[in-house]
């Protein structure tokens, strides 16, 4: 999955139409340090795993309070954020938890997917056959659409959401270009974040786990 974003970047960054406008760069050494430079300066936080899976934590508290705009669906943090934003003051997409379990019981299947989405389809084909760097993917579609060595295929459902990822992000790029509602959204989400301070949080876990005195 690393060969493949440095593959994409190796595409996107060498595009002459879009090289001077975009760049894809992944931070091998992700730490605090450059957190408090990537976190303040972001206008998007991508927070996408599959709901049910909790893979979304804090970090997308700290792009709210600095007012970035959350695109995610509803796992983990991102379901209390919404609560106190409202669909209004974020980009929500992809299957809810219950119906993410509705469909693995009635049996998901990825390929199917793939073969009536011909944007879906166009997307995997030029994964499996690569990229300018001539390194292919056919590994991970593979495990994307049939599984291998016994795992399931697409065990985080990625393709079931594809679709309704596709539309929130066009959604985002419509926002992004009223520059005036793109920033009440944004102060919206700086102004909602206070409840989530550390110490609320402190004072909750006193209250209702510690049972200690704390000060209010």
């Amino acid at each position: 999955i690393i060969q493949l974003i440095v593959s994409v970047s190796n595409l996107v960054n060498h595009d002459p139409d879009v090289q001077d406008k975009l760049k894809v760069v992944f931070m091998e050494d992700y730490n605090v340090s450059l957190a408090e430079i990537i976190i303040p300066a972001a206008e998007i936080s991508e927070q996408i795993s599959v709901a049910g899976k909790e893979a979304s934590g804090t970090g997308n508290m700290k792009f709210m309070m600095n007012g970035a705009l959350t695109v995610g669906t509803l796992d983990g943090a991102n379901v209390e954020m919404h609560e106190v934003l409202g669909d209004e003051n974020m980009f929500l997409f992809g299957l809810k938890t219950e119906e993410v379990k509705e469909m693995r019981d009635i049996g998901y299947n990825p390929f199917n997917l793939y073969a009536r989405d011909p944007n879906l389809h166009r997307v995997l084909d030029q994964i499996s056959n690569g990229f300018r760097d001539g390194v292919r993917y056919d590994d991970l579609v593979q495990q994307l659409l049939l599984g291998v060595n016994g795992s399931p295929a697409d065990q985080y459902m990625l393709l079931a959401d594809f679709a309704s990822y596709c539309a929130a992000e066009r959604k985002m790029t419509e926002t992004y270009a009223d520059r005036q509602k793109w920033n009440q959204m944004s102060l919206h989400n700086i102004a909602r974040s206070g409840i989530f301070a550390a110490d609320r949080s402190i004072a909750d876990y006193a209250e209702t786990i510690w049972h200690v005195p704390y000060k209010k």
